[in-house]
Order: C-alpha cells, then structure tokens, then sequence
C-alpha cells in the first residue's frame, strides 16, 4: 500500500510538470460555459439512475435520451454552468450563506390587503385531505422522528389485519390495504367515503384520492405532493411546455368565466407551463374522466359521480393537494371548470406552473395558500439562475480581495439597467490602488441601496431590462470579463436561452407571522413550532413571490402541518365566535 501511494503521488507530480496541454485546456474549458453543461449533465444523468436503481427503480438503469431523467439532468447541468465563470461549488454555498446572513429587506405590510377569514376557512376544512394523501413514511418520519415506525404501521393498519376486507382497494395498494387504511385514519371517517385512487407511480403519474361527503354535498379529489423518486423527477421537469386549448378548456369554454378574461386568454397563445406537470395533469385526467374529445364514453369517473341523475347530482367539486399535488390539482382544475362549474381547487405551498395570463384567469376558482418563506412557491428555473446570480453578487460585495474582478463589475452589470446606464472601465485589479477607487465604487453602488437603513432594494433581475455595458469588449476572448458575460443570459439571446417566468397559479394568500427574525440558526428552526406565535393572512401579489427567500426556515415553513396551524391561527384570530369547522364549507 505504500509503494501504491508514493507511486500515484509521483504520476501526479510528472503529469503536472510535463502537462503542457492540461494548462492550455484549462484556460479553454474556463471560458465555455457548454463543456461545463455537458460534463455535469453527464454526471448527473448516471447518478440519478444509480440512485433510482438503489431504490428499486431498476428500469431507470438503461440509459435512454430524451427521457425523464435525461431531461431532468440536462436542467441541472445548465444550472451548475457557473463553474464556466470561475466560481466554484464552495464559493457558491457561501454566497448563499451571506444572503442568509444578510437577510432581505422585508416589505411593509401596511399597503398589502387582509385577506378575509372565510378565505381560509374552507382551505382550512380540505387541508386535511391534501395531508392525509401522503400515505408513506415520509410525513410520519417528519411528525414522529423518533417513534415513525410504529406510527406509519399504525396507520397502515398492521396492527389490525381483520379489518382489511372493509377498506375500499386503491391501484397499486399492498395486500393489507395499507394506503387506503393511512388516508382513512387521517381524516378519521369511514371507509366508505373514500371511492377511488391510485398510489402506484409510473413516469409523470400522480397518486391521487376520491372521496364523496354526503353530509357537506361535496366530492373531493386529493392529489398527493412530492414522496417518491418519481415525484422528483416531476418536480426537476421544470422547462417550460405548451398548454393546449384542451388544458385551458376551462378558461375558453366555461360559462362562468368573464367574456374579457377568455379574450385575454385566447388572444395570447402559446401558453405555457411546468412540463411536468403539465404531463401529469393530463394523465391524471384521462384516469378520472377519460380521454377528452372521445364521444365513446359517455364520461369518467367523476362525471358517473356528479353527472345528470347520479348519486352526487348537485354536489360540489373540491380538488385539493400540497406541494407538487397543489399544482397537479390546480391543472386539473383548470381542464375541468368547463364541465363541472361548482368546482374549486385549493392549493397548499404550490410550485409556479403557469404563466401570468393563465395564473391571473383562474383566480376565480383557485386559491393559493402560501406558509412563510417556504422555497417551493418560489422555486422556478428562472428563480434559481436569479438566486444564483444574487448568491455571487452577495459574495463579490463581501469579499476583501481584489482577485474578484469578475464578481464585482458582475454586481454591477446585473444591476444595470436602460434607465441607469452605467460606464464602467475594466481595469486590472491591483491592492495599491483599491484605497483611491473607494469614492467611485460608492458612487456607482449608491443606486443598489436604500439611503435609509443601507439594505439592498429588491430588484427583479429581467432579462429585458439588461444592457451589456461590456459590449464593446465582447469580442475578447481571452478578456475575463467576456469570458462571465457569456455564462449570464443578456437581452439579445434572452429568446433563445432565457426560460419562461412561472407563476403561482389562482388567488394567492399569503400567510405570514406578524414578527419573525430570518438570522436565526438553522438549527433552531428545528425547534417545535411556537403555538403563541401570531399569523396574518394577506392577498398577495405574483411579482413578490418570484424569487426565492434564503432563511433558515424556507424548509422548514413548507412542511404541512405548520401551514395548517398558521391557517387555524389566522381563523382563530379573525372569528373567535365560531368554530373553523366544516360547517363553513359552502
């Protein structure tokens, strides 16, 4: 073993002393954001199906492009591209921690509109269906750390066998019928109400719920949020992907929307939205009503349901779901206005799926509800390229060596904008003359601040609003600065490279605590939820929910069970007099 390691020290040392070409390629790789893409598409591509293969997933190991996972790690090796601009995975963490450390200049609630208590009250009746679809481990192992084996048996009802014949059979369900079982304990009703669903998963599949509530004349639908491997690759399929009329039925053929909102929506194709998504909620469709345009069948599942003369005529449709289930639901209830006008989804922590024509034209009939800081109501391919340019413009502002050229006329040309041309000169960075460049520096950083308590003004970093103000050095090569422009997107490619903004979909409440202290360890945020804390509940606005807030509980806040306890807080504040039961739900 010894001679192996003086042996390889030695190899290395030779490579280095007689490896001209590593150097000459060195510089050429640092300049090609491409090789960078390729090389860790490559590297993400084996290790997600080694991954999925350790899970079971065996069919994932033959590797085939333009699927899923192809698909998912092309996306990842285009976000790791900043390695082309000579910032490193470390450099990026500490970016990322200074924007945490920092913290963001939190907006006054005073112009912001309460939302009113009976907004939240019927979320707050249906999130227990939206939680109860999470039938695995995984939310037991979040309540329960310690103890979340017995309790997930529990509730699959292992520890009462006898009673397998009478819980209602679930596609893909074990032979204890434990799925089912787990969502009934949940919600605490009988076995009778729940009718159908689905817990096994193929690609871009949903596990979804369907229970009928006689006493509330309400059937509901509960699509389940992110829990296997193959919700994560819905979740990772965030390009951009066109909506059909078909997807927007209920926007263009519904008579209950506004004639001004179908122009508006007609007028403006394409549409787009998450492509995963998108491919689920169509799948999830054809399960529970059939193939849309198919005069064969006389209508799916739901419509044998609420149908002309069926058991739940007149009844009302609720489509519920957290986290990756909230945006399937919200789809769904998208294609399905149209035909059953007594619907409405409600939508817990949702991923932004559509874009802004379509997200404002469903307001009607979708809410969203938003916990805190949580990360995945924020989390879009264009929210993390901004992140990521943020976590370098947080590291180039704190950084005291002038070895970071880059990072600093990195800041400011992310900043500029057509209104506020700045010229800059790059010049190469030397110690001496740092202290003779401070009253220029301050000048040129005095339009990125607030002059009342110094800290950086949110700005929305669009492509549109973007001039190079090193274009007439582009043309360099070996300049480093062209070499970072080319790894940020610009305004003259933005139609080519630049994604499509996502938004939240529906009307968007906004539940926040009245005080709340982003610097606090990470550690702490562990801690058992404050039952004396305080939440007020706001409409809020698309543009304030784009990019993506670094704290300590951006995680944390997504977790189910704290929404649903910042939802009764809000209820429990605004109407003290009456119960935030059911018997709210019209």
């Amino acid at each position: 073993m010894l001679s192996f390691l003086v042996m390889a020290c030695c190899i290395a040392f030779l490579q280095c002393c007689a490896g001209s070409d590593v150097l000459r390629w060195r510089f050429y790789y640092a300049s090609q954001d491409d090789a960078w893409k390729a090389h860790y598409q490559e590297i993400f591509d084996h290790g997600i199906r080694e991954a999925l293969c350790c899970m079971g997933r065996i069919e994932y190991l033959t590797v085939i492009e333009d699927d899923e996972v192809y698909s998912v790690a092309k996306l990842l090796g285009d976000l790791v591209a900043y390695r082309a601009s000579g910032t490193g995975h470390l450099e990026l963490l500490t970016g990322l921690a200074l924007l945490q450390k920092h913290g963001q200049a939190s907006k006054s609630s005073e112009h912001f509109v309460e939302a009113p208590v009976e907004h939240l009250q019927a979320a707050l009746a249906f999130h227990k269906f939206a939680e109860a679809a999470y039938t695995g481990p995984l939310l037991d192992f979040g309540r329960n750390p310690f103890v979340f084996p017995c309790v997930w048996l529990h509730r699959q009802g292992v520890l009462t066998p006898w009673t397998r014949k009478r819980r209602p059979t679930l596609d893909g369900d074990n032979w204890l019928r434990g799925h089912a079982a787990a969502f009934i304990n949940f919600v605490n009703l009988p076995s009778e109400v729940l009718r159908r669903g689905r817990v096994r998963q193929k690609k871009c599949e949903a596990a979804y719920f369907i229970v009928v509530l006689h006493e509330l004349r309400t059937v509901v639908i509960a699509v389940r949020g992110t829990e296997t491997p193959e919700d994560l690759i819905i979740d990772g399929l965030g390009r951009e992907r066109s909506l059909t009329e078909v997807d927007l039925d209920g926007l263009i053929n519904s008579s209950c929307i506004h004639p001004s909102v179908k122009k508006r929506v007609k007028s403006s194709f394409p549409h787009f939205g998450h492509s995963g998504i998108v491919e689920t909620a169509r799948d999830l469709c054809t399960q529970i009503e059939g193939y849309p345009g198919d005069e064969s069948q006389s209508g799916g599942f739901v419509s044998s349901l609420l149908g002309v003369g069926c058991e739940c005529e007149g009844y009302n449709l609720r489509i519920v779901g957290h986290s990756l289930g909230g945006s399937i639901a919200a789809l769904l209830g998208i294609r399905l206005y149209g035909k059953f006008p007594n619907l409405h989804v409600y939508s817990y922590g949702p991923l932004p799926c559509v874009d802004s024509v379509v997200a404002d034209a469903c307001s009607d009939f979708i809410t969203s509800i938003i916990h805190n800081n949580e990360f995945s109501t924020r989390l879009s391919v264009g929210s993390i390229l901004r992140l990521r340019a943020s976590a370098i413009t947080a590291l180039s502002e704190n950084t005291q060596a002038d070895t970071t050229l880059i990072l600093r006329l990195a800041r400011q040309f992310l900043y500029a904008s057509k209104n506020n041309c700045i010229e800059l000169e790059p010049e190469p960075a030397k110690s001496s003359t740092r202290s003779s460049k401070e009253s220029e520096d301050k000048e040129q950083e005095s339009c990125l601040y607030d002059g009342n308590d110094g800290r950086q003004n949110h700005v929305d970093i669009e492509n549109t609003d973007l001039v190079n103000p090193f274009a007439s050095v582009l043309n360099q090569s070996d300049d480093p600065i062209s070499q970072f422009m080319q790894t940020v997107s610009r305004s003259e490619n933005s139609s080519a490279t630049d994604p499509t903004e996502m938004y939240l979909p529906g009307l968007l409440i906004h539940i926040v605590p009245q005080s709340q202290n982003l610097n606090i360890p990470l550690w702490k945020s562990w801690r058992i939820h404050d039952d004396h804390q305080k939440y007020k509940a706001f409409f809020a606005s698309r543009d304030d929910l784009k990019d993506i807030i670094v704290s300590p509980n951006m995680f944390f806040d997504h977790l189910p069970w704290r929404c649903n306890k910042a939802m009764q807080k809000v209820v429990e504040a605004g109407n003290t007099a009456d119960s935030p039961g059911v018997s709210h739900i019209v």
